[in-house]
């Protein structure tokens, strides 16, 4: 029961892991969502105060907060992009040292196209039964970096 224990913590640090792509990219999604947001109500302004009183030359009032804002916002995107692309090297780095292309592909099509289950089985004509078992192979097999070993409090 103890081995048990300490193989489940172990592939849940793997999943945690294989995961942070995946969050990058809906970090990224969402920064665009507030992005365009934010520009749709500077192209209404009006509908920025919606309070009914008057608030300047027909609401082409000061735009630094706005800029301020937008500036911010497009900072964040570029950091992130950054982070989703430096992830992204370091996962399919470690993916690729497997040496199963079936677990390979599973880590690959889970964790970084973000396929569910029975897509990954559909892809590579296989059930989705036996593309459970290729997944705990693969996070048996799989070995994660120096770097993320370190950096993890023990759980």
């Amino acid at each position: 029961m103890d081995g048990e224990q300490k193989t489940m913590s172990e592939n849940d640090k793997k999943k945690e892991y294989l995961r942070s792509y995946r969050q990058h990219v809906r970090r990224i999604h969402r920064i665009n969502a507030e992005i365009a947001e934010l520009r749709s109500m500077k192209m209404y302004p009006g509908m920025m105060f919606n309070d009914g009183m008057p608030h300047g030359s027909g609401g082409q009032g000061d735009l630094s907060g706005y800029a301020a804002d937008l500036d911010e916002m497009i900072l964040k995107l570029q950091h992130e992009r950054y982070l989703r692309i430096k992830t992204y090297q370091q996962i399919v780095r470690q993916i690729k040292k497997l040496r199963s292309e079936n677990e390979k592909d599973i880590l690959f099509y889970r964790y970084i196209t973000g396929l569910d289950w029975w897509e990954i089985a559909e892809k590579m004509s296989f059930s989705e039964r036996w593309i459970y078992q290729l997944h705990g192979r693969a996070l048996a097999h799989f070995e994660l970096p120096k770097e993320f070993i370190e950096v993890q409090p023990d759980m």
